[in-house]
């Protein structure tokens, strides 16, 4: 599995933890939608600025949000 499929993983799922859409989410971290759901899917991978916007709309710290992307990363490479 890819980085970009871990985050992708890993952000749709605190999303959707919060019960945001990817429109509630966009408008908080002052983000496209079209690029949420990019990044969503794995097409693209955020900067470290867009890390730092999307961990402050999801009430988490940056950190936080790169452990738990790491922490599916390991988990799912692990078993391959």
């Amino acid at each position: 599995m890819t980085l970009e499929f871990s985050f992708s993983k890993v952000l749709k799922s605190l999303r959707s933890a919060k019960r945001m859409s990817q429109e509630e989410l966009s408008f908080r971290s002052d983000l496209d939608r079209t690029y949420i759901s990019m990044l969503e899917r794995g097409i693209y991978q955020p900067t470290l600025t867009t890390i730092f916007a999307l961990s402050k709309s999801l009430d988490i710290t940056p950190s936080e949000l790169i452990k738990l992307v790491e922490n599916e990363y390991d988990e799912v490479n692990d078993k391959e």
